[in-house]
């Protein structure tokens, strides 16, 4: 279940950077042609590049090494979180009202407002993927302090400040907009001007995605190559390292089962993406899920074994119906995100 919820992450991942690239040249095209002109570009060949730029970086060795490329990730994802929300509180500003109600976007049928809300239920959880290597950073975190508080000082902080940025800009975006508001607001081309810091945000985004894949997928690079070899510890292929050195550079370790492996992976990655490139779709298919098993279920189950829970007590009947919630919640965000998805393949 995790290795195919990382899988499903990262094809995504693949989907978003094509997404982002596609509409910084849709940015550029309206603000030079005027914002009723036709801007269709083909996007096929941002996935090829984000590939290619994915089958360099994945040869890092491990999680342990990524520690740079994850700080730049993060800095870039608050920069573009910020721009979404100072954009969308001046635009309520300009307005001199809010638009939109409490009841959200209308639709022409019941059904298709019961998809939109199980749709929106997805793009929430995917909001919310951390639990997936939530380990893997635990075990980078030196002591003292001890790496379980660290862990859990460092889990509240991140929470709170990306639930505090997705509640800004979501909330701000749709009081901006109203029925208007695109799928993604950066993006979707409810703000045109100014262009510059549209590009600024979309630059950024790009390169949060170029660090999030890799994020995502070393743990599951690690998984499966310790598995082949200790399955196969005297095959000299799996096991030998080639060391290069070039002039006024450190020396590094090619592995061949790392670049070959890791080389068909972000192959296979990228042609789903090609083959899906939906944005909202895509977010809610992973996010319902990945969010009840990984981030609601085991959880509850490790801290009923950690703390002897009894069964039928209290706290049991609570946290029982709590995982139980949980999973029809995403039951219906991924059944809604799958209609969406299809809907959107066969229009």
């Amino acid at each position: 279940m995790w290795r195919l919820s990382t899988n499903r992450l990262i094809w995504n991942r693949n989907c978003l950077h094509y997404y982002y690239c596609y509409q910084h040249e849709k940015s550029n095209c309206y603000h030079k042609e005027g914002h009723e002109a036709t801007c269709e570009y083909g996007g096929s060949l941002y996935m090829l590049l984000f590939g290619v730029v994915q089958v360099v970086l994945s040869q890092i060795p491990d999680f342990h090494n990524l520690q740079w490329l994850s700080i730049v990730a993060a800095i870039m994802s608050v920069s573009y979180a910020s721009i979404g929300f100072a954009l969308g509180f001046a635009q309520v500003i300009a307005n001199g009202f809010v638009k939109g109600g409490i009841a959200g976007v209308s639709a022409y049928r019941a059904a298709d407002k019961v998809w939109n809300v199980s749709q929106a239920l997805g793009d929430i959880a995917f909001a919310y993927p951390y639990s997936l290597i939530l380990l893997e950073i635990q075990d980078t975190l030196k002591s003292p302090p001890s790496e379980s508080k660290s862990m859990k000082k460092a889990s509240t902080i991140a929470v709170v400040v990306t639930t505090f940025f997705y509640l800004c800009c979501g909330g701000f975006g749709y009081a901006a907009f109203g029925e208007k508001t695109p799928g993604n607001l950066l993006t979707g081309f409810g703000f045109y001007e100014p262009y510059w810091l549209i590009d600024l945000a979309n630059a950024c985004i790009v390169l949060h995605l170029v660090g999030g894949y890799q994020v995502y997928s070393q743990p599951l690079f690690a998984v499966i190559e310790n598995w082949i070899a200790e399955k196969y510890p005297d095959n000299r292929f799996l096991n030998k390292n080639l060391t290069y050195k070039f002039p006024r550079l450190p020396g590094f370790q090619l592995n061949l089962l790392r670049l070959c492996f890791r080389t068909i992976y972000v192959i296979s990655t990228t042609t789903i993406a090609v083959m899906f490139p939906y944005f909202n779709q895509v977010i809610g298919l992973v996010g319902g899920f990945g969010f009840w098993p990984l981030t609601v279920y085991f959880p509850v189950e490790m801290y009923f074994k950690q703390k002897n829970i009894e069964a039928w007590t209290i706290k049991w009947i609570m946290l029982r119906a709590f995982s139980v919630l949980c999973f029809l919640v995403t039951a219906f965000a991924l059944i809604g995100s799958v209609e969406g998805l299809m809907s959107a393949r066969l229009s």
